[in-house]
């Protein structure tokens, strides 16, 4: 019996094979789709039992059917006007802001790791929010602006620090590691002058700065909700139509070269949504520290997946927002503590661990 019969197939056996392997692959897409809705869906439902949650419960504690009432006019009736004011003027712009912001903030982390292929570059870690604060201590500081003002002025210094960061870290081309590196740099630097800023500031002029600089969902109306809301429509849809090219990028900048994907400019493009999701985030409810950091590795943990999960991190967000402000609502009943306190203290224990995991397996980015 020669080599060539026992090594090699018969004609009618290839399109077998090949229909076995297409039939494996097509199983796991299948798999990969319903652990994706699944994953989705129970995030979503953690998301709305968070949003009833706080709606319901404060000094005030409201009935779900009133709440249910208040949100849907008078379709299943009509709500006590106490019931009423208490979700709609005082919870509901709050909580909304929440979601909503949670949400960008998660987007933007999964962008940012997912197109520099480092779990350390998330907006906070690698300065844009320290740009938008330095640019908000600034209008409220030494400007003297308030409210609107101030949300413009981070929303430009976060463009701003972005573009500083992506300027120093191009050297024909750009290393994850090296922008990084970068930020870390230039979010010192800035973390150096909003120190000096609070520093040479009135005493009550820099009390006032430094609730917004600690990150806080206190006192947020229906204009901050709105403003935010329509700032993420459309990014949303530019996130949808760009991230087509996250599967290709992933695998570095040759194979998508090879793919037909314009690399660099579709990698700016990316970048700017992501820093433009983080501005408006931190400019409606200030610096809110980890949320961006931790939700794409949960996303993805949920997934089982090395895929960017940007649905998933999504929802991740916006179910953290929420709970971090109802936990520093509730956790003392004489002190409330705002939401960035919060999840800096359960952020900043999975930045260290992921530290070390990194440090001991020899991973730098």
């Amino acid at each position: 019996m020669s080599e060539s019969t026992v090594t090699a197939p018969s004609a009618a056996q290839e399109p077998a094979a090949l229909e076995a392997a297409r039939e494996i692959v097509a199983a796991a897409r299948r798999r990969d789709r319903r652990r994706t809705a699944t994953v989705a869906a129970a995030l979503a439902l953690a998301a709305l039992g968070a949003f009833i949650a706080a709606l319901t419960l404060g000094e005030f504690d409201v009935p779900v059917a009133d709440v249910v009432r208040s949100l849907t006019g008078s379709l299943f009736g009509t709500a006590a006007w106490e019931s009423e004011f208490f979700v709609l003027d005082v919870r509901l712009p709050r909580v909304l802001t929440a979601v909503l912001t949670g949400a960008a903030f998660g987007l933007s982390g999964a962008l940012f790791q997912s197109l520099v292929r480092n779990p350390l570059a998330s907006p906070d870690v690698i300065g844009i929010t320290s740009g938008a604060s330095a640019a908000a201590l600034v209008c409220v500081l030494i400007l003297g602006l308030s409210g609107l003002a101030v949300s413009v002025g981070a929303l430009v210094g976060a463009l701003v620090t972005a573009a500083l960061i992506y300027l120093l870290a191009w050297r024909n081309g750009m290393s994850s590691y090296r922008l990084v590196l970068v930020g870390i740099g230039v979010a010192a630097v800035l973390s150096s002058l909003i120190s000096y800023l609070m520093t040479t500031a009135h005493v009550i002029t820099a009390q006032r700065a430094l609730e917004w600089l600690t990150g806080s969902l206190s006192s947020r109306s229906w204009p901050h909700a709105n403003t935010v809301a329509l700032c993420l429509v459309p990014l949303l849809v530019a996130t949808a139509v760009l991230s087509r090219s996250l599967g290709a990028l992933r695998f570095g900048d040759e194979v998508a070269a090879g793919l037909g994907v314009r690399v660099e400019a579709r990698r700016l493009a990316l970048l700017t949504v992501a820093v433009a999701l983080a501005a408006v985030a931190t400019a409606a409810v200030g610096p809110v520290p980890f949320v961006a950091l931790v939700s794409a590795p949960i996303a993805r943990v949920l997934q089982r997946g090395r895929g960017p999960a940007l649905t998933a991190a999504t929802l991740v967000g916006a179910v953290l927002m929420p709970v971090s402000d109802f936990i520093g609502q509730h956790l003392f009943d004489s002190t409330e503590l705002p939401v960035g306190v919060m999840t800096g203290v359960a952020g900043a224990p999975y930045l260290l661990l992921m530290l070390a995991t990194n440090n001991r397996s020899g991973q730098v980015g």
